[in-house]
């Protein structure tokens, strides 16, 4: 049985073939920065795309992706890859001017170039980007997708497991752009802003999952219909799916909290500040 499950690899083939593509359109923008700013494309940069890239190829493909209707732990941890792992990853490769540098001339100018300078694109993309929308936008797809209703169509209907994934990928890079501020993106915000932005999101994790960890009953009905692969019960798998949501989803708000914190306080300014408060 545990053969047959890592073996339950599959990979879809216009999903893999972009994937390619995107991974090869970044390395030729990644290399043409390069020859002029070769301080703020690190390697490091390559690497977290290709990884974020290869995590997604994971969460979408492997048996995952293959045995999440049947194993909700499986399923939670498929949008945990998809919500805290690939979004961070993909913000952190700064990748909005590699991508398109990436691209050939002769679509970026005739095509892209006048959607670039739009001024209500811009104003539009500022929009999403904007802390306090992302922060809703994020925690509204968390939420609504693992309310029963929600959770139950994504499993009954492939069309709406799609959409469900991909509102989860998209509103996680919103919600992580504003904290990693991957270049050329410029903000004027309080960082102190950052701390409850975090905090916050991790509170409704918590919430959920312990919902998940303490619940007398099966919150999802299909895993109570659901044949098993393993010899763990519908409440057993759904105690360790809630378990999993909430280590490893405290660990990704809290960590960049506690980042951001001691940076906070340990920068120039604030010494400044501290020096010119009166002690008497």
């Amino acid at each position: 049985m545990f053969q047959h499950f890592l073996a339950a690899w599959s990979f879809p083939r216009w999903i893999c073939l972009s994937l390619e593509i995107t991974a090869l359109l970044y390395w030729r923008g990644w290399i043409l920065i390069r020859r002029t700013r070769p301080a703020l494309f690190p390697g490091w940069r390559l690497g977290c795309f290709l990884a974020g890239l290869g995590f997604l190829i994971i969460a979408i493909a492997s048996p995952i992706d293959t045995f999440d209707d049947q194993l909700l732990f499986l399923h939670m941890l498929q949008h945990f890859i998809l919500m805290c792992i690939v979004p961070p990853l993909i913000a952190l490769s700064a990748p909005t001017v590699p991508l398109l540098r990436g691209l050939p001339r002769w679509f970026v100018r005739p095509v892209l170039g006048p959607l670039i300078r739009a001024a209500w694109i811009r104003r539009f993309f500022r929009l999403l980007v904007n802390p306090r929308v992302a922060w809703i936008l994020m925690n509204a797809a968390y939420i609504g997708w693992h309310i029963p209703a929600g959770y139950e169509l994504a499993l009954a209907h492939w069309q709406w497991h799609a959409i469900e994934h991909a509102c989860f990928l998209f509103t996680s890079i919103l919600f992580w752009w504003p904290i990693i501020q991957p270049w050329p993106s410029r903000y004027t915000f309080s960082k102190w802003l950052l701390l409850p932005y975090l905090l916050g999101a991790d509170i409704i994790n918590t919430a959920i999952s312990a919902l998940l960890c303490f619940s007398g009953r099966v919150l999802y009905p299909s895993y109570a219909e659901q044949s098993r692969i393993f010899a763990i019960t519908p409440l057993a798998d759904q105690a360790a799916a809630g378990a999993l949501m909430w280590v490893f989803g405290s660990i990704v708000f809290l960590v960049p909290a506690m980042y951001i914190t001691m940076k906070l306080l340990s920068s120039p300014k604030r010494h400044v500040l501290m020096r010119r408060i009166p002690t008497h």
